[in-house]
């Protein structure tokens, strides 16, 4: 693996690297060992993609609308594909219908204008094989002054912090999986990192 860019999230902050890796390890335990030798597709990647890089897969692709085709040559994982999309701005993910196995939004939910999910969620729900899952991390709704206070001390990113539209409680992200064509029964969360983040998953 070649580092192709130190920062893992825009802007600076201490903890984002550390932070990172424990979105990245929380979403590994919750993928089945059976789906590995599929493809996965995680939205909002990053340039530096901290969780394609140290999940396996047969396929790997990311999608980030602060990725440049330049950045894909300082990765020497063959396995992996990165995709300048906006999952805001533009209507339709670049992929077929059900070719992933596996979706993955790790610290992205809260980044996306609340009107614009449920049609984010629908193009999830497009791609993503039957019985493929989608794999979601954000912060919870409750701590919204704590991330502005590590901010203010450079423990996390500023400027990612300021890009937040909304926090969510999991009844509002379950709600939007609803929208987007997930059963209820389907979906199940849970809490890591003391409270602060909730976890997400959905099978098609």
């Amino acid at each position: 693996m070649c580092v192709a860019n130190l920062n893992v999230t825009r802007g600076y902050g201490l903890l984002e690297r550390f932070l990172a890796k424990k979105r990245a390890q929380k979403a590994n335990n919750l993928i089945p060992q059976t789906y590995r030798n599929g493809k996965i597709l995680d939205i909002g990647s990053g340039a530096y993609p901290v969780f394609l890089l140290t999940t396996s897969f047969l396929k790997k692709f990311g999608v980030d609308k602060t990725f440049h085709v330049s950045s894909q040559n300082g990765f020497s994982d063959h396995s992996l594909t990165l995709i300048h999309h906006d999952i805001e701005s533009e209507d339709s993910l670049p992929f077929n219908d059900e070719y992933f196995d596996v979706v993955t939004m790790l610290a992205v939910f809260e980044h996306i204008t609340p009107q614009r999910l449920p049609k984010a969620f629908q193009e999830v729900y497009r791609v993503l094989r039957k019985g493929g899952i989608i794999i979601i991390t954000t912060p919870s709704a409750w701590t919204g002054f704590i991330l502005k206070g590590m901010a203010m001390v450079r423990l996390v990113s500023i400027l990612e912090i300021k890009e937040h539209k909304q926090l969510h409680t999991a009844s509002s992200i379950a709600n939007t999986l609803r929208q987007g064509g997930f059963a209820s029964d389907s979906i199940r969360l849970g809490y890591f990192e003391l409270y602060m983040n909730t976890w997400v998953t959905a099978q098609k």
